[in-house]
């Protein structure tokens, strides 16, 4: 009986091992989570489709799962982080900082295309704009994305205050619409004089049959901005943590993988993920939107409320 009894033991400890071993974090039971900024207006079929390939990839180099899914806001995808409700986070760069300050998102890797990891945004116009410089759009009115976004809201703000305009004093209306394409579309309509947007999202506006890119005009163009990073949540235990670092790494390089899933912002091809970006990387937006305090992005969401009510 008692010989029986160890069996029974031993037969119980191995099968709740088992168990165990499956439920861990990455595994077909437990993936991980992912979430992706709206970018392009957030559809399923849009930017989850630009990162899908590249998650399935490293599921078939590293054997780690995934769930992939876009947020409805870049608000709410920070959220998600800091609620733990998601695991690895796509973000802006000015979303990433918020969501790091928080101390809920860790670093994970940065997109590099030709050995660079920046992007650019643009202030862009109608092409029969009589706009020559910055300075023309006194008085006139801008479309921004969501006040997350970096290259949609910040940088445009940023283009503006390099050039000596003062959005509130000096712009008759701002809109702001959530996202690049939405921005683009609204001065593709008339809405308003001017559009900040990445020049990425505005290539695949393009690419997707959405803009014309000869109504278009570009007025101005940001300094660099950090690739949109991948970053994962703070609370993972850290041995997932390494893996996904070493997956995210390796995974241009590994067997059966092709080129075209290594891919990221607007679905474009990138070289690899690079994982041993540092936090400096990111000190040049910190610079550059250290004007965008509290009570002046208070006062920029008032002046958008307003044109919006009027």
């Amino acid at each position: 009986m008692r010989i029986l009894s160890i069996i029974v033991f031993l037969l119980l400890t191995a099968m709740f091992a088992f168990t165990a071993h499956t439920q861990e974090v990455g595994s077909p039971q437990k993936p991980l989570r992912v979430m992706l900024i709206p970018a392009d207006g957030g559809t399923e079929d849009g930017t989850k489709a630009d990162f899908q390939p590249l998650f399935d990839a490293i599921t078939r180099s590293s054997d780690l799962h995934f769930t992939v899914s876009t947020g409805q806001s870049y608000a709410s995808v920070i959220e998600a982080m800091c609620a733990g409700l998601t695991d690895v986070v796509w973000y802006g760069p000015a979303s990433y900082i918020e969501a790091r300050d928080r101390g809920c998102a860790q670093l994970l890797a940065v997109e590099e295309r030709n050995g660079a990891s920046t992007y650019y945004a643009g202030l862009f116009i109608a092409a029969d704009s009589d706009a020559s410089s910055v300075f023309d759009l006194s008085g006139g009115s801008l479309a921004l994305g969501s006040s997350h976004s970096a290259s949609s809201f910040a940088y445009p703000l940023v283009m503006l205050r390099d050039e000596g305009l003062d959005p509130l004093k000096d712009l008759s209306a701002l809109r702001i619409t959530g996202s690049h394409t939405n921005s683009l579309l609204a001065l593709k309509n008339g809405l308003v004089d001017a559009a900040g947007a990445s020049f990425v999202s505005f290539e695949r506006a393009v690419n997707q049959g959405s803009l014309d890119p000869r109504a278009f005009r570009v007025l101005a163009k940001s300094q660099p901005i950090p690739n949109p990073p991948i970053a994962m949540n703070t609370a993972l235990p850290a041995d997932i943590k390494a893996k996904l670092k070493r997956a995210m790494a390796n995974v241009h390089e590994a067997e059966g993988i092709g080129p075209a899933a290594i891919r990221g912002y607007g679905g474009k091809r990138v070289d690899r993920y690079n994982t041993e970006a540092g936090e400096a990387l990111f000190d040049s937006v910190i610079s550059a939107t250290s004007f965008l305090d509290d009570d002046y992005m208070a006062a920029i969401l008032r002046k958008a409320d307003a044109a919006q009510r009027g």
